[in-house]
This record gives C-alpha cells, structure tokens and sequence, in this order.
C-alpha cells in the first residue's frame, strides 16, 4: 500500500507567553490579597491538580512562597478526583512528575483521599470536599482556565471544577460526573456558588496558556468574582487555543497522548471527536481515523482517552496501568475511554489498516495531518492531497519539500517535531 507525500508545515499560532513568571505571580497576589484580613498564623491549603500545565511549579512555588512571606502555613493538597489511581502514593507520584513535591516546595503535600459532604446543590448533587483541605483555615486553588473536553458551556475547566472535582477527590468525581449523565454540566456554576460559600478560600489563580501551551496569563481572583471572572477568562482561553486548520481529513495520527495533555489524553476539541454517554460530538478536523502510537512518559501508564482512537500500538499497549486507567475511566463515567482499540506491531502496519478502513482506494489520496499531541500544534505534518485546501489565511507555512515517509528498520515512524 502506498502512502501520500508529506511535508512539514509551521502554524502560526497566538504567542503571548509571560515575561516573568515569579514577578506576574507575585504581582496578582500583591493585588488581590491588598486590604485582605491578615493570614498570618493560619493554615492554607494549596489545591493543585494533574495537569501539565506550562510553568505549573513555578507558579505555585511562589503562591507558597507568598504565603510563609505573609506567615502563613501552607501545605499542599493535590486536587485531581481519582487521578494517580485513586492513591495518595499515585497522586503524590503525579504532583512530583510536574516539579511539584514537598521538598521542593518546603511544605507537606496532604494526599490523603478522605473526604466530607458539605452541601449540595438546588438539583441535588451531594458536593464531597478533601477532609484535608477542609481542615485547613483557608484554601487556596491554583488551575488553569480551557476548554472542557466533554462539554461546551460558560464555564468549563478551571478553578469551579477544581472546588467541586478536583478536591472532591475519587467520591466527588465520581458523584459530580454521574449526575452529569442527566444533568448535563451545567451544575458546575450551581456548585461553585454553593462550595464558596462554604469554603474558606482566600483566592485562586487563573492561568490561561496561548496557542502555543506557553502560560501567557496569571490572574489572582477573589471568590466573590469566581464565576463571572472565570467566564470571561474562558472566552479568552478559547480565543487563543491551538487548532488543526481543516474542515475534515481523513486520518489523524497523534504521536502521544497523556495525562499531561489532557484528561482524556488528547483535547477533543482540537481531534474534534468525543463520545460520552453525557453527549458525543464530532466537529472539525472530524477525521475518518484516528491513530495513536505512544502513551506519553508522564502519564504514569494512564491511557484514559485511548478509547477515543481507532488504532493504536502494541508497544502503547503494553505499557498501560490497567487498574489507574480502569479506575480513572470509571470514575469519569467514561468507561469507553478505556476501550483499547485494535493494535498491531509497527507503525506501517497501523497507518496502512487506516487507509483500508477510512474507505480510500489509493493510500496516496490520503488527507493526513500527523501532530506531536494536542497541546503541540505549532508544527504538523500534512499530507499533499490537503494542499489544496490550504487557504491564504490558514496561518500555515510548509518549511519542508514534499517527501514519502520514512520508517526505521522496526517499521516505526521517525520523530518530526523540532523540539523533540
């Protein structure tokens, strides 16, 4: 089976990354926490969740640093549902592989998944909070705004989700994704207002990346402004997110997926395919085939989110925490994100059952955009047959001639991206 001649293409993409991360932290803190009630002496916990989030260590190293300046005593509680398996060790384990642990840091990282019911919402979801950060005099949450990857509404992933998620540990998720089987999502709004009058949090920090994942804004907000400052910070995070410029492709190879990308390991919003029994969407590059070959380094064996691919490798595999992926999946109410798809040995092999079954009769004719991971989309590989729908405004240059693709002896694909 032949397959079509490819080039290397550079999108342009919003490029908008801080300066200075410690001086703008240190900026939105002096701000918001100006003419606030004194916090010496007392306890606060700073949320933070799985994300790889650019510049994420950074930002809370100097949120705790800002607060021991103040006399405080901070301490950390990772924030990611039943992420790292649902384990204390697991979701220590993540926060480490994002530069994030108690030495580093100097303060201790309570992960302990003990939770109490503080409330519910009007519609009747029980809201679980971490016994830990409940513990605490005040807590403080540290997440980046974006688009969610199951759902579009005024408010999506972000600082709301984190309170009602994130610290509600495996139980809460768990509790928070089932009644969105019904209910949709827009209980977020409805548990954020509920938790913050609840919770005695201080602040919290919005990040937004740019097109690029650079972080390119840091906002400190009060809780009181929340929900009406997320909303707006998620207009601009969705203004500036990377995509892939085509209407509709045939196949989508994405050279990794991981926790780290997304939650579900790659963004739907940037393959445009999602299902979920809460609501399934296709929407563009809307591709015939989607081919995974790697599970990322930092996902720690959770390949959450393979199921959303037609084909992948048995080296990728071979390499999943069945129990951290079953676990993450289930408590998503996701149990289809955890389905492997078929797989087989070599790259060759995988890309040529693609072209066969996306119902092309010359693998030549192929329309195929290759990608890093979905967070990584300022260089693609496309192939030539998508030349012709490359308009003067797609922000696409191609840096490369156009050349057949080359596999190692292994009849693996060579890494593309410049960076790697």
């Amino acid at each position: 089976m032949s397959f079509p001649e490819m080039a290397l293409f550079h999108q342009r993409l919003v490029s908008l990354p801080v300066k200075d991360a410690v001086d703008q932290t240190r900026t939105a803190l002096e701000k918001v926490m100006k003419n606030r009630p004194q916090i010496a002496g007392k306890s606060v916990a700073v949320a933070v969740g799985s994300r790889g989030i650019d510049r994420l260590d950074t930002v809370v190293l100097e949120v705790i640093q800002f607060l021991k300046n103040q006399g405080a005593k901070p301490f950390i509680v990772p924030a990611m549902g039943s992420h790292g398996g649902a384990s204390p060790e697991g979701q220590t384990g993540l926060l480490a592989s994002l530069g994030i642990s108690a030495k580093r840091a100097g303060v201790p990282v309570r992960a302990d998944m003990d939770t109490r019911l503080v409330g519910e919402t009007a519609e009747g979801l029980p809201l679980y909070i971490s016994v830990s950060a409940l513990e605490a005099d005040l807590i403080v949450p540290v997440n980046r705004i974006k688009p969610h990857t199951k759902f579009f509404a005024d408010i999506e992933s972000g600082l709301c989700k984190m309170l009602a998620v994130g610290l509600g540990k495996e139980k809460g998720a768990a509790q928070c994704h089932r009644f969105a089987v019904r209910h949709s999502f827009g209980w977020i709004e409805a548990a954020a207002r509920v938790l913050l009058n609840r919770l005695n949090v201080v602040f919290g920090i919005a990040l937004i990346e740019d097109g690029r994942g650079r972080l390119s804004e840091i906002h400190a907000l009060h809780p009181d402004s929340f929900v009406d400052g997320e909303k707006k910070l998620l207009r601009r995070a969705y203004a500036m997110m990377g995509r892939i410029p085509f209407e509709k492709i045939d196949i989508l190879v994405v050279d990794r997926i991981g926790k780290e990308v997304s939650g579900i390991g790659m963004d739907s919003n940037v393959t445009g395919r999602h299902r979920d029994i809460a609501g399934d969407f296709q929407t563009s590059p809307d591709p015939r085939r989607i081919f995974v070959r790697e599970l990322s380094e930092k996902s720690r064996g959770n390949a959450n989110g393979i199921g959303l691919a037609d084909v992948t490798t048995s080296r990728l595999v071979s390499g999943i925490d069945a129990e951290k992926t079953a676990v993450n999946a289930a408590t998503a109410i996701s149990p289809e994100k955890a389905a492997i798809p078929v797989h087989f040995e070599t790259d060759r092999r995988c890309l040529q059952v693609c072209i066969h079954t996306a119902g092309l009769e010359r693998g030549k004719d192929a329309g195929i955009v290759r990608i890093r991971d979905t967070a990584s989309l300022e260089f693609l590989e496309i192939s030539r047959p998508l030349e012709k729908e490359i308009g003067p405004d797609a922000g696409l240059e191609r840096i490369t001639p156009w050349r057949t693709w080359e596999f190692d002896k292994s009849g693996n694909l060579f890494s593309f991206y410049p960076e790697d």
